[in-house]
C-alpha cells in the first residue's frame, strides 16, 4: 500500500543523518544513562551479593573447622545444608539490592532493618546449633528468621515484586533449617 502511494522506505542510516541535521535530540536520546552509572550499579550489585555470601561462607568455615556434627544416617549431607545457606545468602543480597536500587530503603527504612535482622539471624544460627549445641535456641532463631523473612518478603514485594519473590527461596531455606533443627532435638 505504501508503494502504491509513491512512498519508499529509507534506510535507517539516512533517517539518523537527516534527524541529526534537522531535529533536536529525542526523549529516548536524553534518557540514555552515562556509562559510569552502569558500572556503579554493577559494583553495588557485586557488593550486595558478596557481603552476605562472604559472611555466610566465613560462618560456615569457622563453625565446621571447630566441630563436626554427629548425625544419624538419614540426615542430608552437611554440604547440602551449606550450599543452601550460601544460595539463600545470594538471593537475600540480590533482593536487598533490587529494593535499594529502587530507592526502597529510603522510602521504608524498616525494610533495611528487616534485611539486616534476617542476615544476623541466619549468621547466628550456625554457631548456636553447631558450636554451642543449643538446638532449642536454634529452633527459636529459626522461628524468628521465618517471621522476619515473611515480613521482609511482604515489604520488599510492595516496593519491587521481583525482590519480594526472591525472598521466598530464603523462606524455604529457613523452613528446612527449622525441620533440620527440630530433628536434632529428638536425635
Amino acid at each position: 500500500m505504501a508503494s502504491a502511494e509513491g512512498l519508499t522506505h529509507r534506510p535507517k542510516q539516512d533517517q539518523d543523518r537527516d534527524r541529526d541535521q534537522t531535529e533536536p535530540p529525542s526523549e529516548m536520546d536524553k534518557k540514555k544513562p552515562p556509562a559510569g552509572r552502569a558500572s556503579r550499579g554493577l559494583l553495588s550489585l557485586t557488593i550486595a551479593i558478596a557481603l552476605p555470601l562472604s559472611l555466610s561462607l566465613l560462618d560456615i568455615v569457622f563453625v565446621t573447622r571447630h566441630r563436626s556434627l554427629q548425625k544419624p544416617f538419614y540426615f542430608p549431607p552437611i554440604w547440602s545444608l551449606h550450599l543452601a545457606c550460601l544460595t539463600a545468602a545470594c538471593f537475600s543480597g540480590l533482593s536487598a539490592w533490587m529494593v535499594w536500587a529502587d530507592g526502597g530503603f529510603h522510602r521504608r527504612p524498616a525494610a533495611l532493618g528487616l534485611w539486616l535482622g534476617e542476615l544476623l539471624l541466619s549468621l547466628v544460627w550456625y554457631p548456636v546449633v553447631f558450636l554451642a549445641g543449643a538446638s532449642r535456641v536454634g529452633l527459636a532463631l529459626c522461628a524468628a528468621l521465618l517471621v522476619v523473612l515473611f515480613l521482609s518478603s511482604r515489604m520488599f514485594w510492595m516496593m519491587n515484586p521481583i525482590a519480594g519473590d526472591l525472598v521466598k527461596p530464603c523462606f524455604l531455606w529457613a523452613f528446612l533449617l527449622s525441620v533440620f533443627n527440630l530433628r536434632l532435638l529428638y536425635v
